[in-house]
């Protein structure tokens, strides 16, 4: 049996999971569920997730401790009575591969009883971290182990709200707190919000923060039915997964542990039913950042186009995510010599989805090596602030390679120049991208590229310059410090592309969003790429000017300086709406906010977005108003 000690040790990372026994690790993780549900949680949510219980899922994936509810531990004396109706756990997805295995046990149970695909409705909503309740409209029960809880309802006699200040009697729900209300009045308090939400369904009387919360309307019991939802089709649902899944996340003011999709159907609810935890028609989906503790085998150093020297662990083979990770970036030389990560070290990696995989923290430290030369070219290196540089701008062979592959990765308009290609034309002398749009067929052959691969790479040189593209984008894929994209357009904005490499650096720094700082580096930028730039635009680009600011059609538009929102299927291209309207100076985001001006929708809009928006008191027009309007 574990000791306080040893479970303190677990959780704070002294003792490794690794190190474990396969009973240890089942009665940590039950301890720790125990204390999740009870309001003192030992861990966070993620690292039990993550690294216990796929630990556990991987050592014992048959264990009982996986196939039951898991039961709140409420300390309460009263007697457990049955639920008006099961209040189940909901199984888990980390990945879009194990919500379509989801769909098609829903395609498989709807065979069965000849229920067409078509006619299937999905419902999602935010997967709320609170206290699970069922209310009758006479009692409040907690969810206890699934079939038997403990009424609460003295939460409602001491004034806890409902949200919306709809009625009682809808089901299953959470008591929570608002995650706004926590940070501002209760975080120095509280560790976690579970900590507090705890306390305000504990028997003894409440303390001045629960009375407090609740007289704030702040805590709430939340019935799921009126949580903002998304709803469609299995075809609507799987096009549009990754935009419902971040408008659920971001549409209620509760701390969230995933997303709930359900089938709506009745009939296909009773025919896939449940097995003992979970309801078969309903899944979460919690964004895959899975974590593992790792062995680091060495430090490598990679060279970036701008110098910059990135310290990559080599790992001992580790699954993450559905595939094996061999390396991932230590970010740079300033963390490694903080966390001591080296030959040796102990990591906690994460993977989310299928993005890079980086390293959290380090567990155990290990001597830390400090290159002195550049991998790429031997000169010597040098500290700026953490980073650690390679001032061989020029002639270093992995930030020249680095700059063209950027270049083209940037530009977006053709296929070819990828790392291998450019690192090949490298070895044969090129060094700028200006040189690569002057090669001729026999040239490339001559580099030992196929007939028919140099007649390609022609073809996408031609066209890269004959397709229209954006001056912003173009200046951009030169990659000149703080100019990035959205830098680019605000510049041009202001100064048309054949007079910004004339301007001073006050010049720039006089544009608003531009410090002087900010203005100094890109005034030395500018000029680092001047000689380029009239070499590549001599010969052509069919380039589309950013309109500027004191243009008439810039100017006369009603939405000028208005930040405006598109959500929903449009009859007109949505990235041509977004474009027409940025020509226009019309600033475009992705999500409502309070800054936000107008709301302009299309066919099947996401709730989330129309309650921000009537939360703000956002104008909100369709698609066709807004056209009219823009051509008034």
């Amino acid at each position: 049996m574990l000791t306080e000690k040893q479970i303190q040790d677990i959780s704070n990372d002294v003792t490794l999971v690794n190190d474990l026994s396969d009973d240890d690790l089942v009665e940590f993780c039950n301890i720790a569920n125990q204390r999740y549900r009870a309001g003192s949680p030992i861990i966070t949510d993620e690292n039990y997730d993550f690294i216990f219980i796929s630990e556990l899922v991987k050592r014992l994936p048959n264990h009982p401790f996986l196939k039951q509810v898991e039961t709140e531990i409420e300390g309460f004396s009263e007697e457990k009575i049955r639920l008006p109706e099961k209040m189940l756990s909901t199984d888990k997805a980390y990945t879009w591969f194990e919500v379509e295995k989801w769909l098609e046990r829903i395609s498989k149970f709807s065979d069965e009883i000849t229920f067409s695909l078509d006619d299937i409705v999905i419902k999602g909503t935010a997967k709320l971290d609170g206290f699970a309740g069922y209310d009758d409209g006479v009692k409040l029960y907690t969810r206890g182990d699934g079939n038997k809880g403990s009424d609460i309802s003295r939460v409602f006699e001491r004034g806890l709200g409902i949200l919306n200040d709809s009625e009682r009697g809808q089901g299953p729900g959470e008591i929570v707190v608002k995650r706004s209300y926590f940070e501002s009045h209760l975080s120095s308090h509280f560790e976690y919000p579970r900590n507090f939400q705890a306390s305000l369904i504990k028997e003894k009387e409440l303390d001045h923060f629960a009375n407090d919360a609740i007289n704030a309307k702040a805590a709430l019991f939340v019935p799921f039915k009126q949580l903002p939802f998304w709803q469609g089709s299995i075809k609507e649902f799987s096009n549009q997964f990754a935009e419902i899944v971040v408008e659920l996340e971001h549409g209620v003011d509760f701390d969230i542990d995933g997303v709930v999709f359900e089938v709506v159907n009745p009939d296909l609810k009773i025919h896939m039913g449940s097995n003992r935890k979970f309801h078969r028609w309903q899944i979460a989906y919690k964004e895959n950042k899975e974590k593992a503790q790792v062995r680091v085998i060495s430090i490598t150093s990679q060279v970036g186009r701008t110098g910059k020297i990135t310290p990559v662990a080599e790992l001992e083979p580790t699954q993450l995510s559905g595939a094996t990770i061999y390396r991932a970036t230590g970010h740079h030389y300033g963390l490694v010599k903080e966390q001591g990560l080296g030959a040796g070290s102990i990591v906690e990696l994460t993977r989310s989805g299928m993005v890079i995989p980086k390293i959290n923290k380090v567990l155990k430290k290990a001597k830390v090596e400090i290159p002195s030369n550049c991998p790429s070219c031997d000169s010597d290196l040098a500290w700026d602030s953490d980073f650690l540089m390679c001032p061989n701008v020029n002639f270093c062979p992995d930030q020249v390679i680095g700059k063209m592959i950027y270049f083209f990765k940037i530009l977006a308009n053709n296929d070819g120049f990828g790392q291998a290609t450019i690192k090949k034309l490298y070895e044969n002398g090129i060094r700028q991208v200006s040189d690569i749009y002057l090669l001729e067929i026999d040239h490339i052959m001559e580099m030992g590229f196929g007939e028919k691969t140099s007649k390609n790479l022609i073809e996408q040189l031609n066209r890269s310059r004959q397709e229209s593209i954006e001056d912003w984008r173009f200046l951009a894929a030169f990659g000149v410090q703080r100019l990035g994209m959205g830098n680019c357009e605000n510049l041009l904005k202001n100064y048309s592309i054949g007079e910004i490499f004339e301007l001073t650096a006050e010049d720039i720094s006089s544009i608003d969003g531009f410090a002087e700082l900010t203005a100094d580096q890109i005034f030395e930028g500018l000029a680092s790429i001047k000689e380029q730039y009239q070499a590549l635009i001599k010969d052509g680009f069919e380039l589309e000017k950013t309109p500027l600011k004191n243009d008439k059609n810039f100017s006369d538009n009603p939405f000028q300086n208005k930040k405006i929102v598109f959500t929903g299927a449009m009859s007109h291209s949505r990235s041509d709406l977004e474009k027409q309207a940025k020509m226009l100076g019309i600033s475009v985001a992705k999500s409502v906010s309070s800054k936000t001006d107008f709301l302009i929708i299309g066919e099947n809009v996401g709730q989330s977005k129309m309650n921000d928006a009537k939360k703000h008191s956002i104008e909100i027009m369709t698609e066709s108003e807004y056209l009219k309007k823009l051509n008034t």
